[in-house]
């Protein structure tokens, strides 16, 4: 399978971010199904033992944005939540 390029899943995460979106629209954000595809694949891989460094490397990328995303859902489904 061929390696997304690198900056993808941050690009994606910062055109998503500087569309100013909502509270609910930051909740409800997902990754494009090429990408998703793609981190399943590296997680089947990890599973198996079979990723090249590069995979891991951008399976580590994906994890750590994946971490940046929750804590903006968690932020937003605080503030949505909080009494105005």
């Amino acid at each position: 399978m061929e390696i997304a390029p690198p900056n993808t899943l941050f690009d994606e995460i910062v055109e998503f971010l500087t569309s100013e979106p909502s509270n609910e629209r930051l909740i409800a954000f997902q990754p494009s199904e090429t990408l998703k595809q793609r981190s399943l694949y590296l997680l089947e891989q990890n599973r198996n033992g079979n990723l090249t460094d590069a995979e891991q490397m951008e399976l580590d990328e994906f994890r750590r944005m994946n971490h940046l995303v929750n804590m903006l859902k968690i932020r937003a489904r605080q503030k949505l939540a909080a009494p105005e």
